[in-house]
């Protein structure tokens, strides 16, 4: 008997079937099929031949490939009884629960002990699959691995490309060519990390930015986690993500994954990026003032970094109000007597020594130049030289000898006292004071991986936000090493990268948004020398990098001269008068001609204008700037572009492009085909052009 089900959006078709009770699999996943199609006869023209040295039949390679079923590859549950003893369980189908846009599979092992349930949901605005899968058991068990719902990878890619990075370095592309065996990657370090962004892109053969099929996959989840992508001897490919292996240590009678997020796309990898921009941005993250613009933002930390002086402090803050700031954020050093990293993290009240009146005459200061406030956190975090370990020692996770990470230890999230604890402390704060920010970091990796931590921590983020219902938080956790929609769901913004480098950041921000939009990543100018790197940059540059995205200023002021400031101020302006239609706008990745050349295009909704960002992050091969070709256009439409920083063209940039001196106007077809000729420039610099539909 062959049982089948079918989720569409106007996109895309998901087909699952099952034969004989067995475990569902997807048997299709792509374009959107004819109504008329008849599933069985996928089912059936999905079987693959056997031959020589093979089974008899291919075993399934189910949404949870079974080991008692034969199959020859990574199985998607491991599991151990009360005892120890490793459970094989072969599960058969018990009920489907069919919604308009969602399907539900049960299915129950022989045994009467597990019962294994997968929820598949579609959007069809966004395009986006949400999977999750979970497991019942009549008494506790031992969970080693499990798998979110398994999806076949295309037999038409011929490479994979995942996320590396490190600390001032994240969202490195890897590409990895399919063969035999597994592309395997795990994270232990208790967070989202920024060595292993959980997302995943398998591009069909010939698929660019803008054109083909591509396929990608993100998990929502905070605590670390594993992907296998596996070629079976067979040649047939899995998908498999959850969380990493071993995280949970106690026996229970439930576990579930987090919610994979799956799309297909048949407009390059631009169609699976704009789908989780806008699932993020609409579905993910919640808002306390959905109808604000987002504000330009300050942070104190690269102007002050520990010395806290309250002269300085309203100096800095009424220049950068100057400046165009709407957000005041006083950074890490305002409590306990927090002098440097070794110190008073967990003592969350306000230093007497720094704030004598505490934090008011601060903030109203900042609220005095049109500005709210915002506050720095590490909640999860705790010094041995601190009040707080002093007193309970045993709130310290991991053991008593175990190496410190930023001269700090990790709280024990999962203890109910300690979330009682950090409640009661930040939520003091946030009562006494007219907050509605809260930078909230995470600047070491855990002792040990723990999966009940990630859940503490997200209990304590959840009781806050329903006490503050105002209060927007950002994930920092030393930069971008907690970065992924569990934490979106909680939270509003993410600081991308501890580097406020431009040119890294340029690179960062263009990988970035293959999963972010705009409204959630911060992006700030920083000081003319980077502190993390040493380069200096034009202010031009560092501006316009930090206009692409949530922008923001983490610099002294005071730093700057006159020219600088007057850059500066323009440029601010400018993303004030565009973030309302910036914050809706489809981040799109240009196919440069040029290696050299990382730019984008920001597509506002409905596709009346558009904004290009074009960044050279390096000397060109050749002479001449090549052509630069847009995306998503309406052919036949008359676009005017405009080159606005036209002025910016350097000495040796000697020839007379039409954008040099006067807006263009061409169709869609022209700017989509043959291009846009930019100025020549150094390198390290950003063109900036800006379009509409006449």
């Amino acid at each position: 008997m062959i049982q089948c089900w079918r989720l569409d959006d106007s996109r895309q078709t998901l087909v699952l079937g099952s034969h004989n009770d067995h475990l569902a699999e997807v048997v299709y996943w792509g374009p959107r099929l004819s109504d008329k199609e008849d599933l069985t006869t996928l089912y059936k023209a999905h079987v693959l031949d056997v031959t020589g040295g093979m089974l008899d039949q291919n075993p399934e390679l189910s949404i949870c490939p079974e080991a008692t079923r034969s199959f020859p590859g990574q199985p998607g549950m491991s599991l151990r009884d009360k005892d120890g003893t490793p459970m094989l369980p072969k599960f058969c189908f018990a009920e489907a629960k069919e919604e308009d846009d969602a399907l539900t599979l049960t299915f129950k092992d022989q045994e009467g002990i597990l019962t294994y349930s997968a929820r598949f949901a579609i959007d069809g605005q966004t395009h986006m699959i949400e999977a999750k899968a979970w497991v019942d058991a009549a008494h506790p068990v031992h969970l080693h691995w499990l798998s979110a719902p398994v999806f076949p990878a295309p037999q038409n890619s011929t490479e994979m490309i995942d996320f590396a990075g490190r600390w001032c370095g994240e969202f490195q592309m890897n590409r990895t060519p399919w063969s035999a065996g597994m592309r395997y990657r795990e994270n232990r370090t208790g967070r989202t990390g920024h060595e292993h962004f959980p997302g995943l892109i398998v591009p069909c053969g010939g698929a660019t930015n803008a054109s083909g099929h591509a396929y990608a996959f993100h998990y929502g989840w905070s605590g670390g986690h594993r992907m296998a992508a596996e070629e079976l001897p067979d040649g047939r490919r899995q998908i498999q993500f959850g969380h990493a292996t071993r995280v949970e240590l106690s026996a229970k009678t439930r576990f579930g994954t987090a919610t994979l997020y799956a799309v297909f796309s048949d407009d390059g990898i631009n169609g699976c990026a704009v789908a989780f921009q806008r699932h993020l941005r609409d579905r993910v993250v919640t808002w306390p003032h959905p109808d604000r613009p987002r504000p330009v933002h300050y942070n104190c930390w690269e102007a002050v970094y520990f010395n806290h002086n309250l002269p300085e402090l309203k100096e800095i803050a009424s220049r950068a109000a100057a400046l165009g700031a709407e957000r005041f954020v006083l950074d890490d050093g305002w409590f306990g007597n927090r002098d440097d990293d070794t110190m008073a993290l967990s003592d969350w009240e306000v230093d007497a020594r720094k704030y004598p009146e505490g934090l008011q005459p601060l903030i109203d200061h900042v609220h005095s130049e049109g500005m709210t406030f915002g506050i720095w956190f590490e909640p999860e975090m705790i010094n041995e030289n601190s009040n707080i370990h002093r007193a309970h020692p045993e709130w310290a996770l991991g053991s008593e000898d175990q190496i410190l990470g930023r001269q700090q230890k990790a709280v024990n999230m999962a203890r109910s006292d300690v979330q009682e604890f950090l409640f009661d402390r930040i939520g003091a704060i946030l009562r006494d004071y007219e907050i509605d920010y809260i930078k909230w970091d995470h600047n070491r990796v855990l002792p040990l991986p723990d999966a009940a931590q990630t859940r503490g921590s997200y209990a304590l983020m959840d009781r806050l936000r329903a006490a503050f219902p105002h209060v927007e938080i950002e994930s920092c956790a030393s930069g971008g090493g907690r970065i992924d929609f569990g934490i979106l769901s909680r939270t509003q913004r993410v600081w991308l990268s501890d580097s406020n480098d431009a040119l890294e950041r340029l690179k960062m921000q263009h990988n970035a948004a293959i999963f972010l939009p705009s409204a959630v990543t911060g992006s700030h100018v920083g000081p003319r020398e980077c502190h993390t790197s040493g380069r200096v940059y034009d202010i031009r540059f560092r501006a316009w990098v930090a206009a692409q995205r949530h922008m923001g200023f983490e610099m002294d002021p005071r730093e700057l001269i006159d020219d600088e400031v007057e850059v500066l101020s323009k440029v601010t302006a400018w993303w004030k008068e565009n973030r309302d239609w910036m914050y809706r706008a489809d981040i799109l990745r240009l196919d440069s001609s040029d290696p050299a050349v990382i730019a984008e295009q920001q597509l506002a909704e409905g596709g009346g204008r558009f904004v290009v960002f074009a960044g050279l992050a390096g000397t060109s091969s050749q002479i001449a700037p090549r052509p630069l070709r847009l995306t998503r256009l309406s052919p036949d439409a008359m676009y005017r572009v405009e080159l606005i920083n036209r002025d910016d063209a350097p000495y040796l940039s000697r020839g007379t492009p039409l954008l040099k001196s006067e807006p263009l106007v061409a169709s869609g077809a022209y700017l989509m085909a043959q291009g846009l000729t930019l100025p020549w420039s150094f390198p390290d610099k950003m063109w900036v052009l800006e379009g509409t539909r006449l």
